[in-house]
């Protein structure tokens, strides 16, 4: 297959789609040191600097199975070109930078698949949709917050069984020493999962204009520059979702902080190894909501939740429309 754009472009777009990464790492910084610093088990910027290593050194523990579903199960490669890369970056972007400036954790996952398919759909139809790949996303947006939010409620339940004996002071203690590994466990699992969808969109370019021979494939290389990018991203940080995230769904206490990060974690582990590009805000507000349940119902604010909630509904289609216009104005110039 020959180059069909010209290395400066190239470039460029693959400069995008790291801009991308690192407003990922930005956008969902929270996800990962929100409930370590709600809790005050970290301040918040020891909690951002061990996250951002996190997400860097999360390409030593995963594959590449995410970006491989990103780069072929999506859409059809073969409609894949650099004017549906850029509709799809900038569909995505353009979402991610809304919901930052409005403090809503949105998912920056789907708003790459969103973007994607908008531009797709725009070139091709409807039939460059791999709907086999978009069903898998599908589920992963039902499936990573319910288990979030059915292990951490779970986790936090044994804990309070075993713990019952226990004085607050000793379990408060105790569990602030373990909440920051169940912190770090999320920031890889949160590095792993969303790091392989900028190597998938990187890929997946480079495969279309021939850089990557016969077979697709992730170049090591771009594994590497993409945890960079988006590990950059979490060391800037996003205090606006912080707040949203640690404090304004339901009040947690370093006991209830490890159940949700390691009930996400473990989300997170199981979705990148088996290949499925979920949320992971989806996945630690669904934890956050179930350990919170777990008290009480009363104890969760089920309107902050309910605005989560449609912005998940809302951000495939929002971030497709606006990849669909890019791809047009792309076309018009």
């Amino acid at each position: 297959m020959e180059a069909t754009i010209g290395l400066p472009i190239l470039v460029a777009l693959i400069g995008i789609a790291l801009l991308f990464d690192f407003l990922n790492g930005l956008h969902d910084a929270a996800n990962a040191i929100a409930t370590v610093v709600s809790t005050r088990v970290l301040r918040p910027r020891t909690a951002v600097i061990g996250a951002a290593f996190c997400n860097f050194i999360a390409f030593t523990v995963f594959g590449v199975h995410v970006a491989t579903t990103l780069g072929t199960g999506i859409i059809d490669p073969g409609v894949v070109d650099a004017q549906v890369i850029f509709g799809a970056l900038m569909g995505a972007i353009v979402w991610n930078v809304v919901t930052w400036r409005l403090g809503i954790p949105s998912s920056s996952s789907h708003a790459l698949i969103g973007g994607l398919v908008g531009a797709g759909v725009a070139k091709a139809g409807f039939v460059s949709v791999v709907w086999s790949g978009l069903g898998v996303v599908a589920a992963g947006i039902v499936f990573s917050p319910f288990l979030g939010f059915v292990l951490a409620q779970l986790l936090v339940l044994i804990v309070s069984w075993i713990h019952v004996r226990s004085t607050p002071f000793a379990v408060d203690s105790r569990f602030r020493v373990l909440q920051i590994a169940s912190a770090a466990a999320y920031a890889v699992g949160h590095g792993g999962n969303d790091a392989q969808k900028t190597m998938g969109i990187i890929a997946v370019l480079l495969f279309s204009q021939g850089y990557l021979g016969a077979e697709f494939h992730v170049p090591f290389w771009v594994v590497i520059v993409c945890h960079a990018a988006m590990g950059l991203g979490t060391l800037v940080g996003g205090w606006r979702i912080v707040h949203t995230l640690g404090s304004r769904i339901t009040h947690l206490k370093p006991v209830q902080g490890f159940s949700a990060e390691t009930g996400g974690a473990i989300t997170l582990f199981l979705a990148t190894g088996l290949g499925v590009p979920v949320s992971t805000t989806h996945t630690i507000t669904g934890s956050i909501i179930g350990v919170g349940a777990a008290r009480r119902t009363a104890a969760v604010r089920w309107h902050v939740a309910n605005d989560i909630l449609i912005a998940w509904i809302v951000t495939i289609p929002a971030a497709g429309l606006v990849g669909a216009m890019f791809y047009e104005l792309v076309g018009l110039l």
